[in-house]
């Protein structure tokens, strides 16, 4: 396999300690993101959209685990169970508000991604086609209320 970079994610955190662990914990935190040249020619009706998918690497993840502590509780799961960013393909994926699409510039809202994180691929978020009904969220169903105050530590360094 081979994936190209496609662009740099920017944002005000530069540590992962502290930093909100999804977008819902990020409300109203601004970033950019600078898509590389050769790539802008793919944000043509970009700007129409009003969230966005980034998927991005978990550049400054090493190693995995496959059974974790998440943010969320203090019982170990199985990683495919959770979004720890040590995974054995350091993917990571947020949805975001896209403010808008300037020069090759998205000004994004709702970023929970580290500054520097190399971006992947983006896509429209659709909610016809994204948004799920009948939804379980298995053993975070009693502590994802929290994810709006939890912030990220050192457990997966």
């Amino acid at each position: 396999m081979e994936y190209k970079t496609i662009g740099i994610i920017h944002s005000p955190f530069t540590e992962p300690q502290g930093m909100p662990i999804q977008p819902a914990g990020a409300k109203d935190i601004r970033g950019t993101i600078e898509i590389f040249e050769p790539f802008r020619k793919g944000l043509k009706d970009l700007d129409g959209f009003s969230h966005i998918i980034l998927l991005y690497q978990f550049h400054r993840s090493r190693g995995f685990d496959l059974e974790v502590v998440p943010f969320l509780d203090s019982e170990r799961h199985g990683v495919f169970a959770t979004r720890a960013p040590k995974r054995p393909n350091p993917i990571g994926l947020s949805v975001v508000r896209l403010r808008g699409v300037a020069d090759g510039v998205l000004t994004i809202e709702n970023v929970d991604v580290l500054d520097g994180t190399p971006l992947l691929d983006l896509k429209p978020y659709i909610p016809e086609f994204d948004a799920q009904t009948d939804v379980r969220t298995g053993w975070l169903e009693q502590t994802k209320k929290n994810v709006s105050h939890k912030k990220s530590d050192d457990r997966f360094k």
